[in-house]
């Protein structure tokens, strides 16, 4: 089966948490950003490393530039908008893409981590969850690239059947002007190129969300074994104290993927943040004045994209809060009241860690989460509110 990752394997079939990452690491690979570790195949995939940046990360955001420069008195207001709101998440999505690449070392050693996680999953309860987060990883991986695909798809038939390239990127050597093979040729030039920056800004956009889910099934998990501590009155105290430190070291290795991870998520989230605002207010106000129908849909496909980008993963950090503050809780509760003085002085320590919630900060000045989100997305209201009171767009209109 063609998708069968995003279902949840048979108990009968060894699944790891890094296999929630499978179709992640495989859209890389394609990409350009996996080269192999040695042999002569590593420099001619290098190669395609250097074309995939070099047109899908540079020379993207310089083709707007280019074509403000040169074409600007033939863009209609529509039009403009249309490809302004990609212009500025261009330019952000080329800023994530180079950090994502540059910290991908940190992303591939936390597989390493969970992978450690996964040997203390042995029980078939804990190997469900485990089954059953692989599968909603590759499945959010799935509706990511259908939303994406479909936005790049859309705005490329809307603005060709209209009479246009589909972004109108500056481009030298065709002039889409002169006839209609030459319109489709421009045009099915500039969808490749923005069809490999559509993918490169997925992924820098779906492994925050991929990553936090699999860490809320261990801290998932964590709970449960806490919450079972000295239950089976067929252990002795010192195996009871045992298990507790093996939920210790279980909290300490969460941390530790956390700690990896959180300066990846930190830098792509707040420059995500600083073009959240700006770009759905120019979206929804293409879409209020300027669309028509087909154009219509492009923008607001554009607009899920946008949402996309930061809503499921603040939410997601909010859960995480949440399962911070239920641990502590699960272990605070647990049957520790007659334990010996051992037991309860390592439980105070392990309680004071767990009652530190897990938060990831935005370009080390505030909290990710839906209020932090919400916050950025008023000013997409605000850009419509001048728009509307200063008649910005009715002028546009009558020029």
């Amino acid at each position: 089966m063609l998708f069968e990752l995003t279902k949840p394997a048979p108990l009968t079939e060894q699944m790891r948490s890094r296999d929630g990452c499978i179709y992640l690491y495989r859209a890389m690979k394609f990409i350009g950003w996996r080269p192999p570790k040695s042999g002569l195949l590593r420099y001619v995939y290098l190669t395609w490393t250097v074309l995939t940046f070099m047109w899908c990360t540079t020379y993207l955001p310089l083709g707007f530039l280019g074509s403000y420069i040169t074409e600007i008195k033939h863009f209609s207001p529509g039009e403009f908008l249309t490809s302004l709101q990609v212009c500025i998440n261009a330019y952000g999505s080329s800023v994530k893409v180079a950090i994502t690449y540059s910290q991908l070392w940190r992303l591939v050693k936390a597989k390493d981590i969970l992978d450690k996680l996964d040997l203390r999953c042995t029980s078939l309860e804990e190997r469900e969850k485990i089954h059953l987060v692989v599968a909603r990883a590759n499945h959010a991986f799935l509706i990511f690239t259908i939303v994406y695909c479909g936005y790049a798809g859309s705005t490329y038939l809307s603005s060709v059947l209209s009479g246009h390239p589909p972004w109108q990127l500056y481009n030298p050597f065709i002039d889409w002007h002169d006839g209609l093979l030459k319109l489709w040729t421009a045009s099915t030039l500039e969808y490749i190129v923005m069809s490999g920056a559509v993918l490169q800004d997925q992924l820098s956009d779906t492994y925050p969300l991929i990553y936090t889910l699999i860490l809320r099934t261990h801290l998932d998990i964590l709970r449960e074994r806490i919450s079972s501590l000295r239950t089976d009155p067929a252990m002795t105290e010192d195996e009871n104290y045992e298990a507790l430190v093996k939920c210790v070291i279980d909290h300490k290795q969460i941390l530790d993927y956390c700690a990896l991870i959180r300066p990846v998520i930190s830098g792509t989230i707040f420059t995500q943040f600083l073009l959240c605002g700006l770009v759905l207010g120019l979206t929804l106000i293409n879409v209020f004045f300027f669309s028509d129908l087909w154009t219509g849909i492009a923008s607001f496909l554009f607009v899920i994209t946008a949402l996309l980008q930061t809503f499921p993963f603040c939410y997601t950090c909010n859960l995480i809060m949440d399962d911070c503050e239920a641990l502590s809780h699960a272990l605070f509760q647990s049957n520790w009241i007659d334990s010996g003085s051992r037991y309860q002085s390592t439980l105070l320590y392990f309680l004071h860690n767990v009652q530190q919630p897990i938060v990831f900060i935005a370009g080390g000045i505030f909290p990710i989460s839906m209020s932090s989100n919400i916050s950025v997305a008023k000013f997409a209201f605000s850009v419509i509110t001048i728009t509307k009171q200063m008649n910005i767009a009715d002028k546009f209109k009558n020029e």
